[in-house]
């Protein structure tokens, strides 16, 4: 068992969660709690940690038989990033998918996200999504880092299961998206057209941008079209990640009807 704050694991563990760059360089990131345990797919958890109280309470069963480094109770809430720690967390893998991949499905659904800087809004952006049936999610590399523990949390198992990918490029990607017979659209104050008014049972991308600024400019003028989401009252806009699971939700609506 480990008992000091000092040892090298423990060390590894607090740069892991507070550092995007350490999680970069080893490609590892960590997840916390029962449930994102159950849900990791295991064969990409690298390392099991548990607090002395968790183990003496469920036992080796709880672990599905992965060799597990025990900590101290006051170690354990050392490295975690939450105020009720419950007692386990891993390593675990990443894995992007392949740019290319994400629009080889028959009917690509996808999402194209702007500097997108909240992490509460981005997990809650992949939460909605898988439950809209997005195929996948491309990111501008400005985006908040998908692997920051609070972003992980709000994902609530997603980050599994839905695919994703970072671009230094999100023009081009959007570029070779059209190219593909991908339609783009953007929710724009300027919309003309109400968004539960176009067609999303073909192709699909919804542009999301950033919470305070919006689209950039230059990305928004590669939409196909402009949509707006008709509001009442003196509200000028959505929240990024409600205004995305009004889209998404109106395109799996769609979609059910094909």
């Amino acid at each position: 068992m480990i008992t000091s704050t000092a040892n090298a694991k423990v060390k590894q563990l607090v740069q892991l969660q507070k550092k995007s760059r350490s999680r970069r360089e080893q490609g590892v990131f960590i997840i916390e709690g029962s449930r994102m345990f159950s849900e990791a797919p295991r064969e990409r958890i690298a390392e099991v940690y548990v607090s002395e109280g968790y183990y003496h309470e469920h036992g080796e069963a709880a672990l599905n038989g992965l060799k597990t480094e025990v900590l101290a109770d006051h170690v354990f809430s050392h490295v975690s990033d939450t105020k009720a720690p419950q007692g386990i967390l891993c390593v675990v893998k990443m894995a992007e998918s392949p740019s290319p991949a994400l629009v080889s499905s028959r009917n690509p659904f996808l999402l194209i996200l702007d500097h997108l800087q909240d992490p509460g809004n981005l997990g809650t952006i992949f939460r909605t999504a898988e439950a809209a049936g997005v195929t996948g999610i491309i990111m501008s590399r400005d985006c908040v880092d998908i692997y920051n523990p609070k972003v992980i949390r709000s994902t609530m198992g997603s980050i599994y299961r839905m695919p994703f990918v970072y671009t230094d490029d999100l023009e081009a990607e959007s570029k070779r998206l059209k190219a593909a017979g991908v339609g783009i659209y953007a929710a724009q104050m300027e919309g003309k057209s109400s968004y539960d008014q176009e067609d999303y049972g073909k192709k699909t991308a919804f542009m999301l941008g950033n919470e305070g600024n919006g689209l950039r400019r230059e990305i928004a003028e590669l939409a196909d079209t402009y949509i707006r989401i008709p509001m009442q009252g003196e509200v000028e806009s959505l929240n990024v990640a409600v205004a995305g699971a009004v889209l998404m939700f109106e395109a799996a609506r769609q979609r059910r009807r094909k």
